[in-house]
This record gives C-alpha cells, structure tokens and sequence, in this order.
C-alpha cells in the first residue's frame, strides 16, 4: 500500500526584477513586517529565482510562483501563472 501525501505547494507573490537569463526569472517580492521596537510596518523585500519554461515573463509583470524540487543551483521555484502584464 502507498499512500499520497497531499501537500499543498507554497506559493508567493511578486514583480519580476529581471527577465534576461534564459528560462529564468528574478521576482522580487515584497512583505510588510512590524518593527521590533517600534512597531511601525516596515517593508522587506526577498530575490527568488524561478524557472520560466516558456521564456513567457517580461520585467514588471506581476507573478505567481510555486515551491518547487531543487532545478538548479539557484532556483527552487517555478512560474505558476502571470497574474498582470506590465504596462509597456
């Protein structure tokens, strides 16, 4: 007997910084974090690296991207869905 486990897949949201590596996207996402001693939102950003199989994303779109097995180096995540275009 094999049992599936049914795990859902992180996903995060964020803007692509660049697009110019091939099948690869750089999406900056961005988090709104309380300061520790002040408590006033402060906003951190993280660079992820994702896989774009299609070569489909372009600078400024807005992206999706899913939590993925090691597919090199650097990437571990992979291109889920662009969510906007970036306005040319």
């Amino acid at each position: 007997m094999s049992e599936q486990k049914s795990t859902t897949l992180r996903t995060i949201t964020g803007r692509v910084r660049s697009a110019k590596a091939d099948k690869t996207i750089t999406v900056n996402v961005e988090r709104r974090v309380p300061h520790p001693l002040y408590g006033k939102f402060i906003r951190r950003s993280t660079r992820v690296r994702a896989h774009d199989e299609e070569n489909a994303c372009k600078e400024g779109d807005l992206v999706t991207v899913e939590e993925c097995r090691p597919i090199s180096r650097s990437k571990t995540w992979r291109l889920q869905e662009i969510l906007e275009r970036a306005s040319d």
